[in-house]
Protein backbone atom coordinates (compact mmCIF):
# COMPACT_ATOMS: atom_id res chain seq x y z
CA UNK A 1 0.00 0.00 0.00
CA UNK A 2 1.24 3.47 -0.66
CA UNK A 3 2.80 5.10 1.96
CA UNK A 4 1.88 8.77 0.41
CA UNK A 5 -1.56 9.20 -0.08
CA UNK A 6 -4.41 12.31 -0.13
CA UNK A 7 -6.30 13.77 2.78
CA UNK A 8 -8.99 15.94 3.31
CA UNK A 9 -7.55 19.81 4.01
CA UNK A 10 -10.64 20.46 6.44
CA UNK A 11 -10.39 19.55 9.89
CA UNK A 12 -13.63 19.96 11.87
CA UNK A 13 -15.17 22.29 13.28
CA UNK A 14 -14.09 23.07 9.48
CA UNK A 15 -15.30 21.26 6.87
CA UNK A 16 -16.34 21.35 3.21
CA UNK A 17 -19.68 21.78 2.00
CA UNK A 18 -21.70 20.79 -1.32
CA UNK A 19 -25.41 20.65 -1.98
CA UNK A 20 -27.60 18.75 -4.27
CA UNK A 21 -31.17 18.76 -5.51
CA UNK A 22 -32.70 15.48 -6.51
CA UNK A 23 -36.89 15.58 -7.23
CA UNK A 24 -37.62 18.45 -4.43
CA UNK A 25 -34.97 16.41 -1.31
CA UNK A 26 -32.30 18.33 -0.79
CA UNK A 27 -29.13 16.44 0.40
CA UNK A 28 -26.11 18.82 2.05
CA UNK A 29 -23.00 16.93 1.87
CA UNK A 30 -20.13 17.71 4.61
CA UNK A 31 -16.76 15.95 4.54
CA UNK A 32 -13.58 16.67 6.98
CA UNK A 33 -10.29 14.97 7.84
CA UNK A 34 -10.65 11.78 10.33
CA UNK A 35 -7.63 10.15 11.23
CA UNK A 36 -9.40 7.97 13.51
CA UNK A 37 -12.96 6.46 14.01
CA UNK A 38 -13.05 8.70 17.20
CA UNK A 39 -12.54 11.56 15.22
CA UNK A 40 -15.12 10.79 12.68
CA UNK A 41 -17.72 10.17 14.84
CA UNK A 42 -17.12 13.43 17.05
CA UNK A 43 -17.64 15.04 13.49
CA UNK A 44 -20.83 12.82 12.68
CA UNK A 45 -22.34 13.81 15.80
CA UNK A 46 -21.62 17.19 15.46
CA UNK A 47 -22.97 17.59 12.27
CA UNK A 48 -25.61 15.53 12.98
CA UNK A 49 -26.95 17.71 15.93
CA UNK A 50 -26.51 20.94 14.03
CA UNK A 51 -29.24 19.43 10.89
CA UNK A 52 -31.54 17.98 13.69
CA UNK A 53 -34.16 19.50 11.85
CA UNK A 54 -33.20 17.45 8.64
CA UNK A 55 -34.94 14.22 7.65
CA UNK A 56 -31.76 12.05 7.79
CA UNK A 57 -28.48 12.95 8.80
CA UNK A 58 -26.20 9.56 6.86
CA UNK A 59 -22.59 8.89 7.06
CA UNK A 60 -19.74 6.74 6.19
CA UNK A 61 -16.14 7.27 7.10
CA UNK A 62 -12.57 5.97 5.88
CA UNK A 63 -10.13 6.27 9.00
CA UNK A 64 -6.79 5.36 7.24
CA UNK A 65 -5.10 4.53 4.21
CA UNK A 66 -7.37 4.87 0.76
CA UNK A 67 -9.52 1.71 0.27
CA UNK A 68 -8.50 0.16 4.13
CA UNK A 69 -11.37 -1.90 5.26
CA UNK A 70 -9.69 -1.55 8.79
CA UNK A 71 -11.56 1.13 10.66
CA UNK A 72 -14.40 1.90 8.82
CA UNK A 73 -18.15 2.47 9.21
CA UNK A 74 -21.33 4.02 8.07
CA UNK A 75 -24.92 4.60 8.98
CA UNK A 76 -28.58 4.76 7.03
CA UNK A 77 -30.27 7.02 9.87
CA UNK A 78 -33.47 5.54 8.82
CA UNK A 79 -33.68 5.47 5.10
CA UNK A 80 -34.59 1.88 3.41
CA UNK A 81 -31.37 -0.85 4.31
CA UNK A 82 -28.28 -0.43 2.58
CA UNK A 83 -29.63 2.60 0.51
CA UNK A 84 -27.23 5.46 2.06
CA UNK A 85 -24.40 4.55 4.31
CA UNK A 86 -23.45 1.80 2.63
CA UNK A 87 -23.07 3.36 -0.93
CA UNK A 88 -21.63 6.12 0.51
CA UNK A 89 -18.73 4.10 2.24
CA UNK A 90 -18.32 2.53 -1.16
CA UNK A 91 -17.70 5.69 -2.97
CA UNK A 92 -15.44 7.05 -0.44
CA UNK A 93 -13.06 3.51 -0.59
CA UNK A 94 -12.54 4.00 -4.25
CA UNK A 95 -12.09 7.53 -4.33
CA UNK A 96 -7.92 7.39 -3.78
CA UNK A 97 -8.80 9.43 -0.81
CA UNK A 98 -7.79 8.60 3.14
CA UNK A 99 -8.72 9.49 6.73
CA UNK A 100 -12.19 11.09 5.61
CA UNK A 101 -15.98 11.52 6.78
CA UNK A 102 -18.91 12.26 5.06
CA UNK A 103 -22.36 13.19 6.45
CA UNK A 104 -24.99 13.48 3.97
CA UNK A 105 -27.99 15.70 5.68
CA UNK A 106 -31.37 14.91 3.51
CA UNK A 107 -34.68 17.11 4.08
CA UNK A 108 -37.26 15.12 2.23
CA UNK A 109 -38.82 17.18 -0.53
CA UNK A 110 -42.01 14.97 -0.55
CA UNK A 111 -41.23 12.52 -3.53
CA UNK A 112 -40.19 9.32 -2.72
CA UNK A 113 -36.90 8.25 -4.76
CA UNK A 114 -37.24 4.41 -4.70
CA UNK A 115 -34.68 1.85 -3.58
CA UNK A 116 -32.21 2.70 -6.46
CA UNK A 117 -32.91 6.62 -6.50
CA UNK A 118 -31.83 6.75 -2.94
CA UNK A 119 -28.72 4.90 -3.56
CA UNK A 120 -27.84 6.89 -6.81
CA UNK A 121 -28.56 10.27 -4.65
CA UNK A 122 -26.24 9.35 -1.92
CA UNK A 123 -23.79 8.64 -3.95
CA UNK A 124 -23.71 11.70 -6.44
CA UNK A 125 -23.83 13.42 -2.90
CA UNK A 126 -20.53 12.13 -2.09
CA UNK A 127 -18.95 12.21 -5.47
CA UNK A 128 -19.67 16.01 -6.22
CA UNK A 129 -18.24 16.70 -2.30
CA UNK A 130 -14.90 15.19 -3.28
CA UNK A 131 -15.03 16.72 -6.66
CA UNK A 132 -13.68 19.70 -4.65
CA UNK A 133 -12.82 18.65 -1.68
CA UNK A 134 -9.37 20.60 -0.89
CA UNK A 135 -6.60 17.89 0.00
CA UNK A 136 -3.25 17.41 1.08
CA UNK A 137 -0.63 14.90 0.79
CA UNK A 138 0.08 12.71 4.00
CA UNK A 139 3.15 10.28 4.37
CA UNK A 140 3.43 7.40 6.37
CA UNK A 141 6.38 7.39 8.33
CA UNK A 142 8.70 5.85 10.62
CA UNK A 143 10.65 6.99 13.63
CA UNK A 144 14.28 5.87 13.36
CA UNK A 145 16.97 6.75 15.70
CA UNK A 146 20.49 7.21 15.03
CA UNK A 147 23.56 7.25 17.20
CA UNK A 148 27.56 8.57 15.67
CA UNK A 149 30.20 10.13 16.26
CA UNK A 150 30.93 13.17 16.08
CA UNK A 151 33.50 12.90 13.47
CA UNK A 152 30.41 11.39 11.08
CA UNK A 153 28.21 14.39 12.12
CA UNK A 154 28.37 15.98 9.17
CA UNK A 155 27.94 13.12 7.12
CA UNK A 156 24.52 12.19 9.07
CA UNK A 157 22.65 15.51 8.76
CA UNK A 158 23.42 15.44 5.26
CA UNK A 159 21.84 12.20 4.82
CA UNK A 160 19.15 13.16 7.47
CA UNK A 161 18.14 16.17 5.35
CA UNK A 162 17.79 14.19 2.28
CA UNK A 163 15.34 12.18 3.32
CA UNK A 164 13.93 13.28 6.83
CA UNK A 165 10.12 14.33 6.23
CA UNK A 166 10.64 17.33 9.30
CA UNK A 167 13.86 18.52 10.43
CA UNK A 168 15.42 15.80 13.53
CA UNK A 169 15.86 16.25 17.01
CA UNK A 170 19.33 16.56 17.87
CA UNK A 171 20.73 15.43 21.06
CA UNK A 172 24.56 15.39 22.40
CA UNK A 173 26.14 13.51 25.03
CA UNK A 174 29.28 10.57 24.43
CA UNK A 175 27.84 10.29 21.50
CA UNK A 176 25.29 12.35 19.01
CA UNK A 177 22.24 10.94 18.66
CA UNK A 178 19.02 12.48 16.08
CA UNK A 179 16.00 10.98 16.42
CA UNK A 180 13.98 11.55 12.83
CA UNK A 181 11.12 10.89 10.29
CA UNK A 182 11.31 8.82 6.85
CA UNK A 183 8.60 7.94 4.98
CA UNK A 184 8.22 3.83 5.76
CA UNK A 185 9.42 3.09 1.91
CA UNK A 186 12.39 5.07 2.45
CA UNK A 187 13.65 3.39 5.78
CA UNK A 188 15.09 0.84 3.87
CA UNK A 189 17.28 3.43 0.83
CA UNK A 190 18.34 5.85 4.10
CA UNK A 191 19.64 2.38 6.29
CA UNK A 192 21.92 1.42 3.44
CA UNK A 193 22.99 5.24 2.87
CA UNK A 194 23.62 5.90 6.28
CA UNK A 195 25.93 2.51 6.82
CA UNK A 196 27.73 3.83 3.31
CA UNK A 197 28.61 7.10 4.82
CA UNK A 198 29.53 5.95 7.86
CA UNK A 199 31.46 2.85 6.92
CA UNK A 200 28.89 0.84 8.72
CA UNK A 201 29.56 2.31 12.90
CA UNK A 202 26.35 4.89 13.44
CA UNK A 203 24.02 2.69 15.24
CA UNK A 204 20.21 2.67 13.49
CA UNK A 205 17.16 1.57 15.50
CA UNK A 206 13.39 2.12 14.85
CA UNK A 207 12.19 4.38 17.85
CA UNK A 208 8.68 2.24 18.01
CA UNK A 209 10.65 -0.50 18.91
CA UNK A 210 11.65 0.79 22.12
CA UNK A 211 8.37 1.70 22.43
CA UNK A 212 5.68 -0.82 24.68
CA UNK A 213 3.51 -1.76 21.70
CA UNK A 214 -0.19 -1.25 22.26
CA UNK A 215 -2.89 -3.17 21.30
CA UNK A 216 -4.20 -3.74 18.13
CA UNK A 217 -7.41 -2.33 17.63
CA UNK A 218 -10.15 -4.49 16.16
CA UNK A 219 -12.03 -3.09 12.64
CA UNK A 220 -14.80 -0.96 13.52
CA UNK A 221 -18.23 -0.50 11.45
CA UNK A 222 -21.08 0.62 12.44
CA UNK A 223 -24.54 0.50 10.49
CA UNK A 224 -28.16 1.17 11.32
CA UNK A 225 -31.06 -0.53 10.52
CA UNK A 226 -32.97 0.95 7.72
CA UNK A 227 -36.29 2.29 8.16
CA UNK A 228 -39.18 0.63 6.04
CA UNK A 229 -39.74 3.65 4.13
CA UNK A 230 -38.57 6.88 2.63
CA UNK A 231 -39.21 10.05 4.67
Amino acid sequence: MDDRYPIPSPVWPDCHETTLLVKRSRFLTHAARAGSPAEAKAFIEAVSLKHADATHNCWAYVAGPPGSTARIGCSDDGEPHGTAGRPMLQVLLHSGIGDVACVATRWFGGIKLGTGGLVRAYQDCVLQCLESLPCVEKVETVRLLVEADYAQLDRVKRLASQFAVSPPAEAYAEKVALSLEVARSDAGAFARALAEATDGRALLMAEDELDSPSAPGSPESASSPGGPSEG
